[in-house]
């Protein structure tokens, strides 16, 4: 192979900053990156592969999710914890539900940078550079803080190893018992006006834990009921960063992305002889492509042979997110044609970015009740293709925000203001997260079950 980290830089590149005000400090900082230690390893990210593998083979579930863009002004270890519980909630849920293991995966320590529809913002006739996540540039709107600061890039890769540092030590230390999960949602079922539907559910995951509680399975003497494995995601846009985390394994002599386990490729930048794809198919870990409005069946085959010639299992996620008014018009033909060719990769819906809309108050939102439909008619489309609808993909927090409108929380238009925190993008609060999950477990226990696999009990978590 011709491809080396750096060969992304004869590419076409979309959605990467060249404004940089000093790019002999940018080039400094990129070989300053490539020196530090690396935030994940490659067994970990070959491990996720294989989990991955087992999604495309309907045998498991993947649940990915976190923040829309992390930011340096909001990090808290209490956001980390409250984020990472709500991902442990749900996944026990959809466990329970679909009877099987899930994958989880967060969206988060490293999801920093953002792709932008325009390139410039303007408020009060005032133009400045659009703000495109932490990473690259300042939120405020002036000039200094818009001006891209390679700095960044240092914060960036700080703060992505505490986080990381903290995950490994609640998936590993005892936080993620599962004999702790039923509490964590008795207080969404009491403030549910759908709670006894959701009750139903819960007595049952209850009762299961409380009998194997009895028959002696509990953290002393199964040991996995206290731990999960979890692993981190995100786009990868600003491609010197990633190159600078881009190292030889030692074990395989092949190249890993060390920023994160898995990485995407956004749908602003999945042109296939553009610098995005060049770069993500020369490195080993988990890939996903975001398929969405516009996205031929010709191209999305060109980009999965690219990207995966060999075919093999775990190493493509395609994330459908087309909104709820066109999926039912974009997806059957992909899904279709994936399938009739053979190819062997996962399929996850991204319910997220093409149900935002604007209201007259000027806030972003996301209406709770297209975010649901969308996955309804995904699992149902991708079902009735003879595939595996086999993920999620949301944007969410565990903080009790108020983004996006609906839910179990009844949040209205009027309600936005009261706590809009994101930095880009509108998520779903803990509550409204946990709520989908229920909804979205209702959706996998009415499937038919050609996929379906028991499961040890202590794989649940």
């Amino acid at each position: 192979m011709s491809w080396t980290p750096s060969s992304w830089r004869e590419k076409p590149a979309k959605h990467i900053p060249e404004d940089y005000p000093d790019q002999a400090h940018l080039s400094q900082v990129e070989r300053q990156l490539a020196n530090y230690p690396p935030l994940v390893f490659a067994g970990e990210a070959r491990r996720l592969r294989n989990r991955l593998a087992d999604v495309a083979a309907g045998k498991a579930f993947l649940l990915q999710g976190g923040d829309c863009a992390e930011s340096f002004k909001e990090f808290h270890p209490n956001a980390i914890r409250d984020t990472f519980r709500v991902i442990l909630q749900m996944a026990v849920v959809l466990t329970f539900a679909a009877e099987k293991p899930v994958v989880k995966v967060g969206r988060i320590a490293g999801q920093f940078a953002k792709p932008r529809s325009s390139p410039v913002e303007s408020v009060e006739g005032v133009e400045l550079p659009s703000y495109r996540g932490d990473i690259i540039n300042g939120m405020d709107f002036n000039e200094e803080s818009r001006l891209p600061d390679p700095g960044r890039l240092l914060q960036a890769y700080s703060q992505s190893a505490a986080t990381l540092n903290l995950l490994r030590a609640f998936s590993q230390g005892g936080y993620a018992d599962l004999h702790n999960v039923h509490r964590w949602m008795l207080g969404f079922i009491e403030r549910s006006p759908q709670g006894e539907k959701y009750e139903v559910l819960a007595d049952q995951i209850s009762k299961t834990l409380n009998f194997m509680n009895a028959c002696g399975i509990n953290a002393d003497s199964t040991p996995n009921l206290q731990q999960v494995e979890f692993y981190t995601s995100h786009e990868a846009l600003l491609l010197g960063y990633e190159e600078a985390m881009t190292r030889i394994d030692s074990t395989s002599g092949e190249w890993y992305d060390t920023s994160a386990h898995m990485l995407w490729i956004g749908h602003r930048t999945r042109q296939v002889d553009h610098a995005h794809v060049e770069f993500c198919k020369g490195v080993k870990n988990p890939i996903g492509i975001k398929c969405g409005p516009g996205l031929e069946t010709e191209e999305l085959l060109r980009l999965i042979d690219t990207l995966n010639p060999k075919d093999e299992a775990g190493r493509i996620v395609l994330i459908a997110r087309f909104g709820s008014d066109n999926v039912q018009k974009g997806l059957p033909d992909l899904v279709r044609s994936v399938n009739s060719a053979g190819r062997n990769v996962v399929w996850s819906c991204d319910p997220m970015h093409g149900n935002t809309l604007k209201t007259d108050s000027g806030f972003k939102t996301r209406p709770v009740d297209r975010i649901l439909s969308e996955v309804r008619d995904f699992v149902d489309i991708v079902s009735s293709e003879g595939a595996y609808p086999g993920g999620v993909h949301f944007e969410m927090t565990g903080q009790d925000v108020t983004e996006c409108i609906g839910g179990a929380q009844a949040i209205s238009e009027e309600d936005l203001s009261s706590r809009y925190h994101t930095h880009c993008d509108p998520r779903l609060n803990g509550e409204q997260a946990l709520e989908l999950a229920f909804l979205i477990a209702e959706k996998l226990q009415s499937m038919p079950q050609k996929h379906s696999k028991t499961i040890p009990a202590t794989s649940i978590a």
